[in-house]
């Protein structure tokens, strides 16, 4: 049966790949990307233009698509600064928690009534960093470190009403930010030793048709045998 999945940060990565796995199993696609112009090219059936940045506009946007129900979000967005703490700017720590933690609960909390109707899914895209965090990563992963602590939450409060909750960790996949994490620790890329982008998606779209009588709490995604981050000697 075809499903409406919101997809956040479809715009390229891996939501543009998400968007497109959802679309060729028949499933209807909601495209969230800051821009319109960010959407050419991805399979949709609606879109959601807004700036995960500014949590205070969602409600508004949200309503714009007149959902009753709605199978499933997917929060893939998100943004990283990495550096040492002493170079954290409060700039950075209000602009990640935004988009990495704020947005993500405004936005379930609006989605909510919608998810609840469909006894629907809500799949957080969380990190390696949302479990162990490292020199350079303060920002980001405390984000990561609250988006767990967000669908844990969720997880026990909509359980009576069957929205089911997963947090997904991927780690080392070949995505423009792991090469830009990489480029800013000085450290080298091998897309040979990182998950495909299509492989992270298909686990993610294929949790969407688990039997339901269960539900995937947490899932840890890693390559054989990843590289690991470290400055070049």
């Amino acid at each position: 049966m075809s499903k409406t999945i919101l997809v956040t940060g479809a715009g390229r990565g891996l939501g543009r790949t998400l968007a497109e796995q959802l679309s060729a199993r028949g499933d209807k696609v909601i495209a969230h990307a800051r821009t319109e112009s960010a959407l050419d090219g991805v399979p949709h059936e609606a879109k959601l233009v807004l700036d995960l940045a500014e949590p205070a506009a969602i409600a508004d946007a949200v309503t714009g698509l007149g959902l009753d129900r709605l199978d499933g979000v997917i929060h893939n967005a998100g943004i990283a600064h990495i550096a040492p703490v002493a170079d954290q700017t409060l700039e950075w720590w209000e602009q990640t928690l935004r988009i990495n933690v704020t947005a993500p609960a405004e936005l379930t909390r609006v989605l909510l009534p919608a998810l609840r109707a469909a006894r629907g899914h809500v799949v957080f895209v969380n990190s390696g960093a949302g479990i162990a965090s490292g020199p350079k990563w303060s920002s980001y992963a405390a984000s990561k470190h609250a988006l767990k602590a967000l669908a844990d939450a969720l997880r026990g409060e909509e359980q009576p009403n069957g929205v089911r909750v997963t947090s997904v960790y991927p780690s080392h996949f070949d995505t423009d930010m792991q090469r830009s994490v990489r480029e800013q620790y000085d450290a080298e890329y091998d897309r040979s030793r990182a998950t495909s982008p299509e492989s992270i998606a298909k686990t993610i779209t294929d949790l969407f048709h688990t039997p339901e009588d269960m539900v995937i709490n947490e899932l840890r995604i890693e390559p054989p045998n990843p590289l690991p981050i470290r400055a070049r000697s």
